[in-house]
């Protein structure tokens, strides 16, 4: 496949805004940072059943050893990513103020791996969804979904389609970049294994136009090889946020909506991270479950913005300290990106499987504008991509309207935060809507 053989979208998906690139650290290598002192590790880092840890105070661990699971299918095991002591078992808050167990242990500085650690035997599709399971891997691009769930869809669901989301289409984020600049090959080795083992038909790999470099990466390599004919193609999206969000994708993709309530597996579709893929590969080729994950660090308070490789547990003070530290005293801290993620209020909030940036903004760039009267422009409406209303929520929250709220379709919206960002009145829309996703549920 040549790069002039690029897929063209078959969909144009309703809404959605320009938001401003900022892709400061697409040309930063990642940089692998050593273990600290301490990880501070949840047990629960996935959308399911919360895991229960299977060691106490005072035992010794090797990188990769299990410490936290769960008998429930809607979970995701929890792995060591250092070796040393554990310290601590304690509940503490994790960055949505949940109180959760968290698992402290104390670097050797050795990171030894655990002996038990071997690659698994794949021999059909049951020894798969066992084996993603055991990896502990959730979607990396921010939801938690643990994996094995994904690539099981109903036996009565057809699926032709798999999806890899490379948009990343968030400003400052370029893990995912990385992943397609660093990682191309174990890219296209974990799309082959999924696309093998769930028995679709084609492959579209997405990625946004304001990406050349991953495209053309991408394109060469799946233009060599030809394991199964031209099942895999690359599809360049228009850059517009939110492309990456799934039903977004999807509607891109193929053209099919997927209805209110369901899942992409009603559709026929399954999509997964890009990184998420690549993790995959290099499971089944190590053994290795994933106890570390790609960041960017970034923001105008970051001294030196940079991707960085870290061990999940550490805590985002560690992480920035690594890059070199902080230009001036942070006045706003965000877990994930600046349209999605979740303000920490405080740094030592630890990086998780799902973490994808670390966010620093000074004082003038985290100061929110004062909100004022609606003026009914509609553009709220106009941005949503799912086509609600918000305005109208944020009316019937004030009432306390739930009947309303029902009416208004509430439970649909994503949480982009497109409406928010095109209100000439600054109004609190998103955190409207996620208030009154709260009531209604």
């Amino acid at each position: 496949m040549k790069i002039t053989n690029l897929l063209k979208p078959v969909k144009r998906p309703l809404g959605g805004v320009k938001a401003p690139h900022r892709k400061n650290t697409m040309n930063c290598e990642t940089v692998i940072m050593p273990p600290p002192e301490r990880v501070y590790i949840p047990v629960q880092q996935h959308i399911g059943a919360p895991c229960i840890p299977v060691v106490k105070k005072g035992d010794a661990v090797k990188v990769g050893q299990l410490i936290a699971d769960s008998d429930k299918p809607f979970s995701a095991p929890i792995h060591a990513s250092v070796s040393g002591t554990v310290v601590e078992i304690s509940e503490k808050p994790i960055v949505t103020g949940q109180m959760m167990p968290f698992i402290v242990i104390e670097s050797d500085g050795e990171m030894a791996v655990d002996e038990t650690i071997t690659p698994p035997e794949i021999n059909n599709h049951d020894d798969f969804i066992a084996a993603v399971r055991k990896s502990g891997l959730v979607g990396l691009g921010g939801a938690g979904f643990p994996a094995s769930i994904k690539l099981s869809p109903p036996k009565d669901k057809k699926i032709d389609t798999l999806i890899i989301n490379c948009a990343e289409c968030e400003p400052y984020i370029t893990a995912d970049y990385r992943e397609c600049i660093e990682k191309s090959e174990d890219i296209l080795d974990g799309v082959y294994k999924v696309k093998d083992l769930l028995g679709v038909d084609r492959v579209i790999i997405c990625v946004e136009d304001n990406k050349p470099e991953a495209i053309r990466i991408l394109s060469e390599i799946a233009a060599k090889d030809d394991r199964d004919g031209d099942a895999v193609k690359i599809m360049k999206l228009a850059s517009k946020y939110p492309q990456g969000a799934e039903k977004v994708m999807i509607y891109s993709a193929t053209g099919r909506k997927v209805p209110a309530g369901k899942l992409p597996s009603d559709v026929g579709c399954v999509v997964m991270n890009i990184a998420s893929v690549a993790f995959i590969s290099r499971y089944m080729k190590t053994g290795m479950p994933l106890v570390a994950k790609r960041i960017t660090v970034d923001g105008s308070a970051v001294k030196n913005p940079m991707n960085v490789y870290a061990p999940i547990g550490t805590r985002l003070c560690d992480v920035v300290e690594f890059t070199g530290g902080t230009k001036c005293d942070p006045k706003k801290v965000i877990n994930g990106g600046p349209m999605m993620g979740m303000a920490a209020y405080t740094p030592e909030f630890p990086v998780m499987k799902q973490t994808n940036a670390i966010l620093l903004f000074n004082q003038e760039d985290a100061k929110l504008p004062t909100p004022t009267a609606c003026i009914r422009c509609g553009k709220c409406i106009n941005n949503c991509p799912m086509r609600l209303m918000p305005v109208s929520v944020e009316q019937a929250l004030k009432t306390n309207d739930i009947d309303r709220l029902k009416k208004l379709n509430v439970l649909n919206c994503m949480e982009c935060g497109c409406c928010s960002f095109g209100c000439p009145a600054a109004r609190p829309l998103v955190q409207s809507m996620k208030l009154a996703k709260q009531k209604v549920r």
